[in-house]
């Protein structure tokens, strides 16, 4: 094996991927699982899990499904417990799932939209944003860091957004706030765990085409407002993600711990 094979390496390490079923998720899942680690895949859809696991198992990829809720606490725990016992360690972890948060108080074509108002948005829904956007990324965080501690070594890696940056009119008014804690949760665990040989990174994607905008983006309006972003003229495909991902899970980025590292096609350098 070469040095550029060896520096990113990751056969046989254990991987969990929370929300792997589809998008960037299930990318995360594909790229680790073809580079020889045994991966194991959380989500709440059991019909989506079954297909990619199908799907990345024809492809000779080593690979399991856990129809998990990342929301439900007590599930989360016994579901890394399993992949524990089964593998014997858990190596690396992508804090992946997260939902959308509904179209924002303005609509892509300039107007107000009433629905999007703080004054009518129910509290219900802001409830639910921050819980699967950010409260379940420390619940997989504790779990992760509870495994990995005893080994003295692990790579936690959180799907933060661009949104955590910035404020965006035509996004859910919940998303932002909650990936900007996503950030700042991820900093604070990367100055307490590094002490265990704990990494623990962001990968704050832009634009991209998954299923967390429930379509929103194969409307063709839609589409062309979060194009006009980027720099390069398109939106990200999870592809696209692919090569990120297998650094910050490789010894390639052994040195790298507490970043925010952006993936967008430009669309911040236009935004702000």
């Amino acid at each position: 094996m070469g040095a550029l094979e060896r520096m990113f390496d990751v056969r046989g390490l254990c991987v969990i991927v929370t929300g792997g079923a589809s998008g960037i998720g299930r990318a995360y899942a594909e790229i680790m699982a073809e580079r020889g680690a045994r991966v194991t895949i959380f989500d709440l859809d059991p019909d989506g899990l079954q297909r990619t696991v199908e799907a990345i198992r024809a492809a000779g990829g080593d690979v399991e499904g856990e129809v998990v809720d990342v929301g439900d606490r007590p599930a989360m725990a016994a579901a890394f417990d399993r992949v524990a016992e089964r593998v014997g360690a858990i190596d690396v972890v992508f804090a992946n799932a997260g939902i959308d948060a509904g179209p924002g108080f303005m609509a892509p074509d300039g107007t107000r939209n009433p629905a999007g108002a703080i004054d009518t948005l129910p509290y219900e829904h802001w409830d639910k944003v921050i819980e699967i956007n950010l409260t379940s990324v420390y619940t997989t965080i504790k779990n992760a860091a509870r495994h990995m501690k005893p080994k003295g070594r692990g790579r936690i890696i959180v799907t933060s957004s661009i949104a955590s940056l910035i404020n965006e009119s035509i996004v859910g008014t919940p998303y932002m706030p909650a990936k900007a804690g996503v950030n700042h949760l991820v900093r604070q665990m990367a100055m307490e765990l590094g002490a265990y040989g704990i990494l623990v990174n962001a990968i704050l994607p832009g634009p991209f085409i998954t299923n967390i905008a429930g379509g929103r983006l194969r409307n063709p309006e839609d589409r062309r407002a979060f194009e006009a972003m980027s720099l390069i003229g398109r939106i990200g495909d999870p592809e696209d993600i692919k090569g990120l991902a297998l650094y910050l899970a490789s010894p390639a980025s052994s040195y790298v711990t507490g970043s925010q590292i952006v993936i967008d096609g430009g669309a911040l350098l236009r935004m702000t």
